[in-house]
């Protein structure tokens, strides 16, 4: 096991303020966790916050470094990979936002220049969504999933479009799911209000059979975070939004569960059982937190690996490209 880690946030906006406050919870219940600074560009705006939560602040990105063994890369994705080509290589820990990197070049670069012992975590915050934790102690094998990922516009993350900016985390959840090849993708989407892609569909047909169908929008009236899973006998949902989740599954009639339905299927007598799994409210961004310091405390892969951002903006990338291939078609 490591020494104490001394942990610091790159980029102080909405998002890294939302860290700060959650490592500095998590580092007054665990001993070994130290918040050892903070760095923006900005400078009069992170003085303030050095003020407001009594940690330091540093204006030299050198000096910080020297001062961490582990950082949060809360940055604007286009300088993902400047910032994290320098700390990886300086064998910091290092907790990249998602879309790990604004392209595929740049993830495989970083993959290249990690080394052993060096812990680079993702942030697909969804994997750790109550919701979808709840199904956990399910055996998923899914053959056809749906998911509606909508929100309401904000000018913030419109710096890539709707695949990287929303829908990536669909893609993550779903690669992890099927873990499975994939074998075609159909896609189609359109710029609305920014000059990127805003609203998107895709269908992605894997190699083991299993279809994906992903809707993303940043330009809804209502916000709507929901998965679909069908699968042999089972059909799985999942509302990341409201932290619920529902089962509905074939069963013999030996099954004593009390929300059932009695069905007669080619001569044989079982039951479809409703079941709501009991979904534990927790902060997944706090929880992602931890994990991220778990595994270097005990030396181990972290949750999702820099392979798996990697593999999420590859299949993003090839889904944007569908996009632009079938635009050009119409221009």
């Amino acid at each position: 096991m490591n020494n104490l880690i001394s942990a610091g946030i790159i980029g102080c906006g909405h998002l890294g303020r939302m860290h700060l406050k959650n490592i500095r919870e998590i580092e007054k219940r665990n001993p070994l966790i130290k918040l050892a600074g903070i760095y923006d560009i900005d400078t009069n705006g992170i003085k303030a916050l050095s003020e407001e939560w009594g940690v330091k602040y540093f204006t030299n990105l050198p000096e910080f470094l020297g001062a961490v063994n582990a950082v949060f890369i809360v940055t604007p994705t286009t300088t993902h990979f400047e910032i994290a080509r320098e700390t990886i290589s300086a064998g910091i820990h290092t907790f990249i936002e998602k879309p790990v990197t604004e392209t595929l070049e740049e993830a495989e670069e970083l993959e290249k220049i990690n080394r052993d012992g060096i812990i680079v975590q993702v942030g697909h915050i969804e994997r750790f969504n109550p919701a979808i934790l709840s199904v956990e102690k399910y055996t998923l094998a899914p053959l056809f999933i749906e998911t509606h990922r909508l929100a309401q516009f904000n000018p913030r993350g419109t710096d890539v479009s709707v695949i990287k900016d929303l829908m990536i985390h669909d893609i993550d959840i779903i690669l992890n799911l099927v873990k499975s090849g994939v074998k075609s993708i159909e896609a189609n989407g359109v710029g609305v209000l920014t000059d990127t892609i805003d609203i998107a569909n895709t269908r992605i047909n894997f190699e083991n059979g299993c279809v994906a169908n992903i809707t993303a929008s940043r330009v809804s009236l209502k916000k709507m975070r929901k998965m679909r899973i069908f699968q042999k006998n089972a059909y799985v949902s999942i509302d990341f939004l409201n932290n619920t989740s529902e089962v509905f599954r074939l069963t013999d009639n030996s099954d004593t569960n009390i929300f059932s339905m009695p069905v007669e299927l080619n001569g044989k007598s079982y039951k479809i059982a409703y079941e709501k799994p009991v979904v534990d409210i927790s902060n997944a961004m706090k929880y992602e937190e931890e994990l991220f310091f778990n595994s270097i405390l005990n030396n181990q892969e972290p949750e999702v690996t820099l392979h798996d951002g990697k593999v999420a903006l590859e299949i993003a990338g090839m889904i944007l490209k569908k996009i632009e291939e079938n635009w050009s078609k119409i221009k």
